[in-house]
């Protein structure tokens, strides 16, 4: 049977944070309680559609999956259950804040086989974490991921931002370290990006300049590779067998189904998504089909994620995929062999760490190489 990945999406936050551009927002309890019905009815009605495939990977996305209770997430994951076939050893992983941590919340949780958390820490100083609008302290953050290392689970993800205002490297290294202290499994590091509209960005904010943010990207390479954690994508960390296999799924084009506003979806060879309204999706409006960015076709898409893996691309494997042929992408690829931004090994194409930091200046040039 062909696999399935499920994403559900929680657009609730106790409050916005002064960086986040997501769908997500503060709400009452009767349109928590609302969403959820609509959530449950609009999961129902996908069971038929998804009879020829293995549910193999669940994520709870948001805003903040954790902040509507235990009660409530094991209610949704329990019709999933009921509505799709579901394998045996399914990842099932459920975005938390340490703030909306708690006992109620793991015990839940537990009991639908939820066996990954992805908690959002992003840094360790609570002067920064007051300027990101975060809600939590760093000694919230720790008591969170022991609390729910002690409900058992142990297949956790530590998100962690860089780049900050007024932030240093030894500032970086310092969050990253007490993070290891809690002995993470996975960690998923982003730099910030200021977003249009956002309060940060109306509060001008200094940031660290490209040199120095680069710096600090090497310095978490060495880190995390020091700690014995494998850097498979350009953002992401993880110890062996520990690789986030919901989100791997986005990068090599396998199927997933979002349900829930602002949902996107790759189903059955199209895209689509739901509306970005939360009145639309409890008034029950259906997803609309997707057109591709700026006209891109599957092809340059595949490129430009699987290029953000330590996986990269193998030439015979995408030829067969997309029957083009591969030879000018390689040709556009080699010339950035001798920069040390990228290899070639038996066939298969990736960037280096180093190719990394300017992968978004050698995508450019590579994509526009594709036939």
């Amino acid at each position: 049977m062909n696999k399935l990945g499920l994403y559900i999406h929680i657009p609730f936050c106790a409050s916005k944070c002064s960086y986040c551009d997501f769908y997500s927002f503060a709400a009452n309890d009767n349109q928590i309680n609302e969403y959820i019905k609509a959530l449950i009815k609009e999961i129902k009605s996908w069971s038929e559609k998804c009879k020829q495939y293995v549910v193999d990977t669940v994520y709870f996305g948001g805003g903040t999956p954790s902040l509507i209770g235990g009660e409530r997430l094991a209610e949704i994951i329990k019709t999933i259950y009921n509505s799709f076939n579901v394998g045996l050893d399914a990842e099932i992983t459920v975005e938390c804040n340490p703030d909306s941590i708690n006992e109620d919340l793991l015990l839940n949780l537990k009991k639908v086989n939820v066996n990954r958390l992805s908690i959002g820490v992003q840094a360790m100083q609570d002067d920064m974490l007051k300027r990101l609008s975060r809600r939590h302290t760093a000694l919230q953050a720790k008591h969170a991921v022991k609390l729910a290392k002690k409900y058992g689970f142990n297949n956790i993800s530590l998100d962690l931002m860089y780049a900050l205002p007024n932030q240093t490297i030894d500032m970086v290294l310092d969050s990253l370290n007490q993070m290891l202290e809690l002995e993470p499994v996975h960690l998923s590091c982003y730099a910030l990006k200021v977003e249009e509209g956002t309060p940060l960005s109306k509060q001008n904010p200094i940031l660290p300049d490209e040199d120095i943010s680069a710096d600090m990207y090497n310095a978490i390479c060495e880190t995390l590779k020091k700690h014995g954690f494998e850097h498979y994508e350009i953002s992401n960390w993880a110890k062996s067998g520990y690789y986030s296999r919901h989100n791997s799924r986005y990068w090599d084009l396998s199927e997933y189904l979002g349900i829930g506003s602002s949902a996107h979806s790759l189903f059955n060879g199209k895209r689509f998504e739901y509306s970005a309204n939360i009145n639309d999706f409890i008034l029950g409006v259906k997803p609309i089909e997707e057109e591709h960015i700026n006209g891109f076709g599957q092809a340059e898409e595949f490129i430009m994620l699987a290029l953000r893996t330590s996986k990269g691309i193998n030439s015979f494997e995408y030829e067969q995929k997309f029957n083009k042929p591969f030879k000018p992408i390689a040709k556009a690829l080699k010339k950035y062999i001798a920069y040390g931004f990228v290899q070639n090994i038996d066939n298969t194409w990736n960037f280096t760490e180093k190719g990394f930091l300017v992968s978004n200046t050698i995508l450019s040039d590579v994509l526009t190489s594709v036939e």
